[in-house]
């Protein structure tokens, strides 16, 4: 379980996140979505550690990990998917999942992995990651590792960015694999109602706020009906956002 309490967070001179109270229980699948400039992705990375709260306390499993880096949280048990996949120059595909699982893995094992994302085993498994890989597969073999890791808890942060339909529709299968054999909780930012759709709970940011957060049930039809009437769309945020 991961709790929020109390989290801001501000850049040069502008508070990007304010007071975030958010509780994340185990097994979860969450979605957390809202406008551009809400502060999703920034969220996601005080998270994992990439940046630090100004204030504010991080709990994941009773433990508190404000003050730990990185690599402590990777320990603990936390993923993350960039939204710009990084590459590592002189690693393969198979290095890559191998360090994700901690063991030797027989081809069969990738094949699994990387079929999952909708990659040939046989082509992709001595490759290394570095600039012959397109964006769109590279993102694809960072989804097969972080399946492989099989984490406590894992981050994606605008998974969808960058591939095409028929790899989007693959990962939503990935996702529901994820959520049902790892029993990991599992956060995705997404303005993707597809991914939304497939979520336990969904959080509504705007403005660095918590403005909605519940089932999904309850907060997706909201969402939609917001898409359709602008109005409606500033009555669920508190009259902060402006109709484009």
């Amino acid at each position: 379980m991961l709790l929020l309490q109390d989290i801001s967070f501000n850049r040069d001179n502008k508070q990007i996140l304010s007071h975030i109270n958010l509780r994340i229980d185990t097994g979860k699948f969450v979605a957390i979505t809202g406008p551009n400039g809400s502060g999703k992705s920034t969220l996601a990375k005080i998270i994992m550690g990439m940046e630090k709260p100004d204030s504010g306390a991080i709990l994941f499993d009773g433990q508190d990990i404000t003050s730990m880096d990185i690599t402590q949280r990777a320990k603990l048990g936390i993923g993350f998917a960039f939204q710009q996949p990084v590459k590592f120059k002189g690693l393969t595909v198979q290095d890559l999942i191998e360090l994700a699982t901690g063991n030797k893995i027989k081809f069969s094992e990738a094949c699994d992995y990387l079929s999952d994302v909708g990659l040939c085993a046989k082509e992709y498994i001595h490759r290394e990651i570095n600039d012959s890989l397109s964006g769109g597969e590279l993102k694809r073999i960072e989804i097969a590792m972080l399946e492989a890791k099989k984490s406590k808890f894992t981050i994606f942060d605008e998974p969808e960015a960058g591939i095409d339909i028929w790899s989007f529709n693959n990962l939503i299968q990935v996702f529901e694999k994820m959520h049902d054999e790892i029993k990991g909780s599992i956060v995705v930012i997404s303005h993707q109602e597809k991914l939304l759709s497939i979520a336990d709970e969904i959080v509504l940011l705007n403005s660095g706020k918590v403005v909605n957060h519940g089932k999904r049930e309850e907060i997706l039809p909201l969402l939609l009906t917001t898409n359709r009437s602008c109005s409606r769309f500033r009555e669920l945020e508190g009259g902060a956002t402006k109709c484009h």
